[in-house]
C-alpha cells in the first residue's frame, strides 16, 4: 500500500469512518473507497453489503480477481440504565464483539458487583456522551423507563445518526416519549428511527429474553437487515 493510499486510510480510521481498499490481483492497483463515496460507485450495492458485512473478500470479475479489504471501526453498543435486561443484555453485547458500555446515574444500580466485567459509568448519560459522542457506528438502548436519563441519549443518538436507536417501553409510554422529544426539536422522520416497543417481535417475557430480542434488532440493523416493524410516530 502506497503512502497517499494509507494516510487517507488512517485518516478515515482516526475519523471513525468506513472504508474500503479494492486491489486489482493482476495489476496491483490500489485504490480507497471511504464509506461515504460507495454511492457512487458502478456496483454500489454489492459494495454495500460487503462493506455492512464487515469481512473482507476475494471477488471475481470479468477481467481477473479484486480483493476487498473491508475497514469498520469499532462498533459500540451503549445501553442507558443499569437495570436486569442490561445485566443479560452487556455481556452478550460484548461476546458478539461490540464495544459496551453501560450508562446511569442511579448508583444503588451502578455497581460493579452487578457489572461485573462490564464497562459501566455511574453518571449522567448527557455529560459521559458528551466527552464520548456517539457516531454513525454506534447502538443506543435505553432501557430505564425515567425521562430524565433516556431522553437526552435518544435525541443524542438520532441527532448522530446512530445504525440503531431503541427504547424500552409500552406504545403508551412511547406515544409520551414522542411528545417530549418533538417539543425538543426532533422530528416525525427522525422519531420514526427510534424502535419502540424494543426488540425483535419473539415473545419475549424475561429479561435474558428481552435482552436477547434487542441484541438481534441491533446485530440486524448494523448488517442491513430490513426487520423494521411500522413506524410508531
Amino acid at each position: 500500500m502506497d503512502r497517499s493510499l494509507l494516510s487517507a486510510l488512517n485518516e478515515e480510521r482516526r475519523n471513525r469512518r468506513a472504508a474500503l481498499v479494492l486491489t486489482d490481483m493482476t495489476s496491483g492497483a490500489q485504490r480507497l473507497i471511504r464509506g461515504a463515496d460507495v454511492d457512487a460507485e458502478r456496483d454500489a450495492d454489492e459494495l454495500h453489503r460487503i462493506l455492512l458485512s464487515g469481512k473482507s473478500r476475494m471477488q471475481a470479475q470479468d477481467n481477473g480477481e479484486r480483493f476487498i479489504e473491508v475497514h469498520l471501526p469499532a462498533v459500540r453498543f451503549v445501553i442507558i440504565g443499569a437495570v436486569h435486561i442490561s445485566q443479560a443484555l452487556a455481556p452478550m453485547a460484548a461476546a458478539t464483539g461490540f464495544d459496551v458500555t453501560v450508562i446511569d446515574p442511579r448508583t444503588a444500580f451502578a455497581t460493579p458487583e452487578r457489572f461485573a466485567g462490564v464497562n459501566l459509568v455511574a453518571e449522567w448519560p448527557d455529560e459521559v456522551l458528551a466527552d464520548a459522542p456517539l457516531d454513525r457506528w454506534c447502538a443506543l438502548a435505553a432501557l430505564t423507563h425515567d425521562p430524565k436519563i433516556d431522553d437526552g441519549p435518544l435525541a443524542a443518538a438520532l441527532k448522530a445518526q446512530c445504525f440503531y436507536v431503541g427504547a424500552l417501553g409500552s406504545r403508551k409510554t412511547h406515544g409520551k416519549r414522542l411528545d417530549r422529544l418533538r417539543e425538543a426539536g426532533l422530528d416525525d422522520a427522525a422519531l420514526g428511527r427510534i424502535q419502540a416497543p424494543i426488540g425483535l417481535d419473539i415473545g419475549a417475557q424475561s429479561p435474558s429474553e428481552i435482552a436477547v430480542a434487542v441484541l438481534g434488532e441491533v446485530i440486524a440493523a448494523l448488517r442491513g437487515k430490513d426487520v423494521r416493524r411500522e413506524a410508531k410516530v
